[in-house]
């Protein structure tokens, strides 16, 4: 598969790691010399320019990519990295910093196909890692949203879906996904669900039984 990931920096740096050691194809779109530098090094292609500008995505690549992550420090950028994106049938992923805050969210929501906030979600980790878990216990995210990791049971009517098809209730929405005994990613548009596979979701706190139940519900 081919991605497009904006921002070579800190998020977008491990994310392209990753993606390239699973032998997908990654380009990065990067204006700043030296972080272009170090991804020209890294084996990576590199595009130079302003990922908010349509041409410098087209060069990227954009209309044969599978999806986008607009992962720089910058908001407005990655935001129109996404709308660019999803003009051109691209998944749009993207990035908010830890100045999130709910209004932001249900603002650029509904006009992506996700979003991350990598400090929140490290807040998160630590937090049931100190708990002595990983991930099977509730996570605070903010004031309104929470984590939970959900087994997939056998006759479970998501069985053979797709992750990124799987339809949850409310503002419910699968942020990663597992096999049995391995550790979670965030699921790739081809991921289908297997019986015993762990599905990450993040939710309102008072949303969390019924995104179980269906889940778990039979076929």
């Amino acid at each position: 598969m081919k991605f497009v990931i904006v921002g070579y920096g800190r998020v977008g740096t491990r994310t392209a790691h990753i993606l390239q050691s699973e032998g997908h194809e990654v380009v990065i779109v990067e204006r700043e010399q030296a972080k272009v530098d170090r991804a020209t090094e890294a084996g990576f292609e590199v595009v130079t320019g302003d990922g908010s500008e349509e041409s410098t995505l087209e060069a990227a690549g954009i209309d044969e990519a599978d999806a986008i992550g607009a992962l720089t420090g910058d908001l407005n950028t990655n935001f129109t990295a996404c709308m660019i994106a999803k003009e051109h049938g691209c998944r749009t992923v993207l990035r908010i910093d830890a100045d999130y805050r709910e209004e932001i969210y249900e603002k650029y929501a509904a006009d992506v196909d996700d979003i991350i906030y990598p400090e929140r979600l490290g807040a998160a980790g630590a937090k049931t890692a100190l708990l002595g878990g990983d991930f099977n216990v509730l996570a605070d995210l903010t004031e309104q949203l929470s984590i939970a990791s959900i087994d997939v049971p056998e006759g479970s009517s998501v069985i053979g879906k797709r992750v990124v098809e799987v339809e949850l209730p409310g503002d419910a929405h699968i942020y990663a996904h597992g096999r049995a005994h391995e550790s979670m990613t965030i699921p790739l548009p081809q991921t289908t669900i297997e019986a015993g596979d762990s599905l990450a979701v993040m939710t309102s706190h008072d949303g969390i039984d019924e995104v179980r139940s269906v889940l778990r519900a039979e076929a």
